[in-house]
């Protein structure tokens, strides 16, 4: 039978997916050829916000890689755009004077980003963000300039604004609008968002109308319809995107806002269909995902000639991370004279949920900060179910497992991928699936932003019944592999390897050279688990690692000298004082840590800064221990019943430069007091009458956590080697970038107990970290500060001289 021959005019999400979808239903029916603008296969356009903000590559954004294309037989055309369509030939052609011929159609073009027709939109330095080129192009801004300006206060305006925060800029985000975010999110919320991220280094300018973009050849700032001015080397426009219709419009294919299509995605020209943001569907165009993969499952069962259920439209939703905040919104989001409302608001952890009810039925949802009952109320909301059987699930008659069970199949799970409960059940019953890693895999549920992970395990123990276990819900250490951080360090031990890439080729990594997840995690367990043959690989560390400094959001470097249980004398004082004047640093900052920060070093001078400084860096920026903040101690306090000082010194003198999964902050006090704030820190020394207590997994970040007692000793001595055996416990079993508060609560207090108290156990481990003590160097000269000086000045005040 001689195959039909398909066209995709488009190679993005929507028009792939449906790729995919009519692959499953007819892998032999069609000789595909696809055409793409972009020099790239298919990605994640969700996901170029993390590109664009340092958080992941392009390698890891993408959906569909080459092999992909070869082992589907699809002939793939990238960085080639299709100019005109006979529809009565049934021939396209490109901008390549090349012609193919078709027996189906499917236009997938998309959408472009709308553009400001203003004075100056045509000027070097302004840019939209919609595709890869537009973050290459921003990146390579941010390389030689510093402030950026940012039109659009909506999702995509602040994606962007993040970015470039990260990328060193200064930004400020104009918006017509009263709030952010208005078609998302109620007054309430947007004015919460808009805090957090003034807090995170944004700054907002409402109510302003861009009229001109001034400058002579390039951008050099804004001018607003009020007179105001700023100053800008980079705009970027987020104003919202428009359907890219051009195409069809040339081509004589009917279009109002976008390309009209009925339920099952066909066009009024024969065996021309339209599927994703470029389609209108009963007067709409939608720019969200999931509305695009249901409009895909319904056009490739018409195109195989499957009976299928039609596209009948969706209730928006938007469940998203905006600048690392969760944000939910479904339905309707402003009250009026028909309606009432639940609201809560949690000012101390920053949450806020607002239940919209008309007619006695959910109509909509706003969730801030806490989303996790989004899915559940957009089910609701799509039910158009009564209020009071949201009522009842607040009142804990609805547990997760009847929550899932209560779904339909065709009910979305994974927003990002289009996956339906349906597709998840199925291929854990036929696929033999037990965890979320191989679901992930088999599926892409949670493939992207994650959100849906506690529904993914609803389904599995719902669907596994007995034979579900908790324990294997492990997590792969990211999408380059499913293979988990145990069964990593596992592989490493038993087949002796040696680097990243080894690691990679043998255990299959799936991405060629890993990604920005991967390859410090690899660094670090090959370090740890080989200390004395490993050499450590610079090229994947972090930036701030790479280059001994904390980079700020003006593009410039903190630098932070070690001072040694945060005490200091003259000689340190006169160092820091002769670089900060010979450098020109704008700010000298007492840290809680209780060091100095050296704030506004420029990159190029930051080795000359060490050299001047002659002192040993407090890894400010590292995955290692920070500091041990001490109090004064018996000496100087009529409270204290402790040398802090002393053994606070001792045990950062030990500690430093080791490699641990993430910072590691740890606090010595003289007594019950706390000075030192011993309490919250991964590793925290009480001094009490007749010794010390010891606490552990402590946090006093975001996620605030009191520490917990791990035990009580007598001696230094006892302290000394209780926390370097606890020291190196995390070191061999903690995830990377996990702290100590996530892995104690995972690992379990009593567990961490029970190998701590064992003596036997303690030796091996402090022998595996005086190895790695043995062998670590500072990446600079590493002389220790005038130490005899500094051992007089303890001496002075009965303190024990510095173990060197």
């Amino acid at each position: 039978m001689t195959k039909q021959k398909l066209v995709l005019i488009g190679n993005g999400m929507a028009g792939v997916r449906c790729l995919d979808e009519i692959l499953k239903l007819e892998p032999n029916r069609f000789e595909v050829t696809v055409f793409g603008s972009e020099n790239h296969p298919n990605y994640d356009r969700i996901q170029l916000s993390k590109v664009l903000q340092g958080d992941t590559e392009i390698a890891d954004i993408t959906l569909n890689d080459w092999d992909w294309y070869k082992k589907n037989n699809i002939l793939l055309y990238t960085g080639e755009t299709v100019v005109s369509i006979d529809t009565e030939k049934q021939v396209i052609y490109s901008d390549k004077n090349r012609e193919v011929e078709y027996d189906k159609l499917i236009m997938a073009t998309g959408s472009v980003p709308f553009i400001l027709p203003i004075p100056g939109s045509d000027k070097k330095g302004v840019t939209a963000f919609r595709n890869i080129e537009d973050c290459e192009q921003m990146i390579e801004y941010s390389k030689e300039y510093k402030r950026a300006a940012v039109i659009g206060g909506g999702l995509l305006g602040l994606e962007a604004a993040r970015g470039l925060l990260n990328l060193g800029m200064e930004v400020d985000v104009i918006h017509l609008a009263d709030y952010l975010m208005e078609r998302q999110l109620d007054e309430a919320a947007a004015n919460l968002l808009q805090k957090e991220l003034e807090e995170q280094g944004m700054n907002f300018l409402l109510r302003k109308q861009t009229q001109e973009i001034i400058g002579e050849n390039r951008v050099e700032g804004l001018r607003f319809s009020d007179g105001d001015e700023i100053k800008a080397d980079l705009v970027v426009m987020a104003v919202g995107i428009k359907a890219n219709t051009k195409l069809a419009v040339e081509s004589g294919i009917p279009v109002n806002r976008g390309i009209i299509v009925n339920d099952y995605m066909e066009t009024e020209i024969p065996n021309v269909y339209a599927v994703g943001e470029c389609a209108e569907h009963r007067e709409v165009v939608y720019g969200l995902v999931a509305p695009l993969y249901e409009q895909g499952k319904a056009l490739a069962g018409k195109i195989c000639e499957v009976e299928v259920k039609p596209y009948e439209g969706t209730i928006l939703s938007t469940k998203l991370k905006v600048s690392g905040v969760d944000v939910f919104s479904a339905g309707e989001i402003n009250e009026d004279d028909n309606t009432k409302a639940i609201k809560e608001f949690n000012e101390w952890e920053g949450t806020y949920k607002k239940v919209l009810i008309r007619d006695e039925k959910i109509s909509g949802a706003v969730l801030f900060g806490n989303t996790k009952e989004g899915n559940k109320l957009l089910s609701l909301i799509n039910q158009s179910a009564p209020i009071s059987e949201y009522l009842d699930t607040e009142n804990g008659e609805d547990s997760g497992l009847s929550f899932v069970a209560s779904l339909p199949n065709e009910e979305i799970i994974c927003g990002c991928n289009g996956v339906t409960k349906g597709d998840i059940v199925n291929a854990i019953e036929t696929q033999g699936l037990t965890n979320i890693e191989e679901v992930k895999g088999c599926t892409s549920a949670s493939r992207s932003c994650g959100g849906c992970k506690p529904l993914v395990a609803d389904l599995l123990e719902l669907t596994l019944g007995d034979e579900f276990s908790k324990s294997n819900q492990k997590e792969a250490i990211c999408s380059c592999t499913t293979l988990s951080r145990d069964e990593v360090v596992e592989s490493i031990r038993e087949m002796n390897l040696t680097s990243t890439k080894e690691v990679m080729n043998v255990l299959g990594w799936n991405t060629v050279g890993g990604c920005s997840k991967c390859k410090p995690a690899l660094n670090y367990y090959l370090g740890m688990i080989n200390p004395l043959e490993y050499e450590d690989e610079k090229e994947s560390r972090f930036v701030n690692e790479r280059l001994h400094g904390n980079i700020q959001k003006d593009g410039t470097f903190s630098v932070v000298p070690r001072m040694y249980g945060g005490v200091t004398n003259p000689d340190q004082l006169r160092k820091i004082a002769d670089v900060a004047d010979k450098y020109n640093v704008p700010l000298l900052k007492v840290t809680g840590g209780q060091r100095i920060d050296m704030f506004g070093i420029e990159k190029d001078d930051l080795p000359k800064v060490w050299a001047d400084l002659d002192m040993p860096s407090g890894y400010a920026y590292g995955k290692t221990l920070r500091t041990v903040k001490t109090c004064v101690g018996e000496s100087f306090c009529r409270f204290g019943t402790q040398d802090s000082i002393g053994l606070g010194v001792t045990l950062e003198k030990k500690l430093e430069r080791i490699n641990t999964p993430h910072k590691f902050k740890m606090a010595v006090s003289a007594c019950p007091r706390n000075c030192a704030e011993s309490g919250i820190k991964d590793l925290g020394v009480v001094g009490v009458d007749g010794g010390w207590q010891i606490y552990v997994g402590g946090n006093g970040g975001t996620d605030l956590r009191a520490a917990d007692l791990l035990c009580k000793v007598k001696t230094d001595e006892e302290v000394i080697e209780i926390t370097g055996a606890y020291f190196q416990y995390y070191r061999e079993t903690g995830i990377y970038m996990e702290r100590t508060s996530k892995w104690v609560e995972r690992m379990g207090l009593d567990t961490i107990k029970a190998v701590i108290e064992n003596e036997e156990n303690r030796s091996e481990l402090n022998q595996r970290l005086d190895e790695a003590i043995s062998i670590t160097q500072e990446p600079w000269k590493a002389v220790r500060e005038s130490e005899t000086i500094q051992n007089e000045l303890y001496q002075k005040v009965k303190i024990p001289a510095i173990v060197k």
